[in-house]
Order: structure tokens, then C-alpha cells, then sequence
């Protein structure tokens, strides 16, 4: 009898245990970890005050040129200038995607500390206003997951990343799933790319979900907006998502 009471009360408890694994695997496919989720939290509160102090104490030395080339010239000098100063870990500027509801501070590094905190800004792409690539990684299901919905961004909408020395903003133009050791994706084009990555499907890393968004205007702190790219031309080439 006493045996039989072991098996039962130890098949309730396999029982209770499925049903909690189920339904941590809902949240988790539905919303993100919950758990992770507060670590990271609190890491984005204090690289939040950290780089809104470095952003309010930072003064750009751009130059005094009319024209809209040697701004962007003096603008790249500037982002180079920033870069040189980041170290692993480091808030680098604030993130903005309104379609996904995205608003949080990138961290510098790509590594898995880094990912913890944040999306992280890969080390070895440019900054905003440098004219290179711009790369951006960041999770789906863990750590506040960040780009949990990043196939919901559509071609078209717009990406905003503001850093001490100024504000960029993007318009999306395509989208694209890749291998995970793709390497291509990292190389620059010789024109400024942000591109934004996370892991594909979700709970895998067997490929990489790619979104490329193309710098349209650019606001350098203390000064006015500048428009980069013609309306026109930019509609011409925006591309459908594809996979």
C-alpha cells in the first residue's frame, strides 16, 4: 500500500512538473523569460542613467563647414572620435523602433555578457554618422528579448539611434534570413547599413533573421536636421521581405 502511495504521489508530482514546464514554455514563446528578464531590467536602469549622464556631459567638436558634405565629414570624425572611447559593456546610445515598441540602450560588444545587458553594437561595424556598416544584435526569447518581434518590422518604417554627438534615423528596406555562420552579413558596403540581427527561428540559432535599414536623416547635436536620402530615390529602392 505505502508503495503504491510513492508511485502516485511521485506521478503527481512529474505531472505537476509538465504542466509547469508547459506553461513556462508558453510565456516564453508568447512574451519572453520572465526570469532573465529581470536581470536585465536593472541593467538597462543603470546603463539608462549612464549614458544619459555621458550624453548631457558630451561636447562634439564638429566643424564649422555650410555644406552638407563636410558636415557629414566632420559628423563621421565625430561618431570615429566616440568609438575609440567605448569599451565592452559600455552604453553606446539609445534605440528606437516604433513598430515593435522598442526603446532601450545598446550596449558595446556583442559577446554573451554584453547580450545580457541589451542589444549590443558589434565592436568590429561603425557607429551612426561614420558611413559604414552599423551592426546591432540582440535576443528573441531571453533577456528582456529585445528583438523578440523583429520579424515584425516592416519595409519602410523607420529606426531611430541617437548617440551623444547626435540622432540617425532609418528607413527598413529589406529583410533576410541567413545561415548562422554567415559571415557576409557582417562585411561593409561602403555606405552606411544598419542592420539589425537576432537568432532564427525562435529558440534556435540555426540562422540569423537580417533587417537593413538605410540612414535617411541625421540631427548632430546643437544643430539642425539634415535629410540624406530623397524620398523618391529611397522608395525605389526598398525591397520586400524575404527569407
Amino acid at each position: 500500500m505505502r508503495g503504491r502511495r510513492i508511485v502516485r504521489f511521485a506521478g503527481t508530482l512529474l505531472i505537476a512538473a509538465s504542466a509547469l514546464t508547459l506553461a513556462w514554455v508558453v510565456v516564453v514563446w508568447q512574451w519572453q523569460d520572465p526570469f532573465t528578464a529581470i536581470y536585465t531590467h536593472f541593467q538597462q536602469t543603470r546603463l539608462s542613467h549612464d549614458y544619459d549622464r555621458r550624453a548631457r556631459g558630451y561636447r562634439p567638436h564638429l566643424g564649422t563647414g555650410r555644406d552638407l558634405a563636410a558636415i557629414r565629414r566632420s559628423v563621421a570624425a565625430e561618431a570615429a572620435a566616440y568609438r575609440r572611447t567605448l569599451r565592452p559593456g559600455d552604453a553606446v546610445g539609445r534605440l528606437t523602433i516604433g513598430r515593435i515598441g522598442l526603446d532601450m540602450v545598446v550596449v558595446q560588444g556583442t559577446g554573451e555578457s554584453e547580450l545580457k545587458n541589451g542589444p549590443g553594437h558589434y565592436a568590429g561595424s561603425g557607429l551612426p554618422g561614420e558611413g559604414q556598416l552599423v551592426y546591432v544584435a540582440g535576443h528573441r526569447t531571453t533577456y528582456l528579448a529585445p528583438f523578440a518581434h523583429i520579424d515584425d518590422i516592416r519595409t519602410g518604417d523607420y529606426v531611430r539611434f541617437a548617440v551623444p554627438y547626435g540622432t540617425f534615423t532609418y528607413r527598413v528596406t529589406g529583410h533576410e534570413v541567413v545561415p548562422a555562420d554567415d559571415l557576409a552579413v557582417l562585411k561593409d558596403e561602403g555606405h552606411e547599413l544598419l542592420r539589425l540581427q537576432a537568432c532564427h527561428p525562435r529558440f534556435f540559432a540555426t540562422h540569423r533573421y537580417i533587417v537593413d535599414a538605410a540612414l535617411v536623416s541625421m540631427t548632430p547635436k546643437g544643430g539642425q536636421t539634415y535629410a540624406l536620402a530623397p524620398a523618391a530615390k529611397l522608395a525605389a529602392g526598398l525591397t520586400p521581405a524575404r527569407s
